[in-house]
């Protein structure tokens, strides 16, 4: 018979992986706890909480929140990483956060309901910002753009610039 607390700690699992954000699974095996509350405080001055989960419970909150994915992550000893921001900004607070302490291993991460595993969300840290990447979208569809307009124009300026060394050749000539 499943106990209060047991219940209690399910339900805000629940509650806080069915809001949706980026989650990332860690190993956190090896730190003291004077280095995980150190962690910690590192992680929430970012915004990201992190905390250490039971499995089983774990399983049973991510079932209840429709988010399958973290399934597959969870196996032995399970630190969690949530947050309200994007899975980029997460990713690289969260390894930053974490580099100091060399034993903690990250073992994938969830976004939406897709699993990554620890490499993905390692490359992922190290993409720049979303509005980088949609400032260099929108210049890469800017660019062929100004050169058609480019282009289209040059003729229209080769003819004008004929003609004004032709204005300019004729009043020579008068002269």
């Amino acid at each position: 018979m499943p106990t209060e607390a047991k219940i209690a700690t399910v339900a805000q699992l629940t509650k806080d992986l069915a809001q949706g954000g980026p989650a990332i699974v860690a190993d956190y095996r090896g730190l003291t706890v004077a280095e995980l509350t150190a962690m910690r405080r590192a992680l929430r001055d970012q915004g990201i909480s992190f905390q250490v989960v039971k499995n089983r419970l774990a399983r049973i909150a991510a079932r209840d929140a429709g988010r399958d994915g973290l399934t597959a992550l969870l196996d032995g000893p399970t630190g969690l990483a949530l947050a309200d921001k994007d899975e980029i900004a997460l990713a690289r607070a969260f390894l930053d956060a974490t580099k100091p302490f060399r034993t903690m291993t990250v073992r994938g991460g969830l976004v939406g309901n897709r699993s990554f595993d620890g490499a993905a969300i390692t490359k992922m840290s190290t993409l720049p910002p979303r509005e980088v990447l949609l400032a260099q979208l929108a210049g890469g569809f800017a660019s062929p753009l100004a050169g058609l307009g480019s282009v289209l124009s040059a003729p229209l300026r080769n003819l004008g610039f004929a003609l004004s060394q032709l204005a300019a050749k004729k009043a020579e000539q008068a002269n």
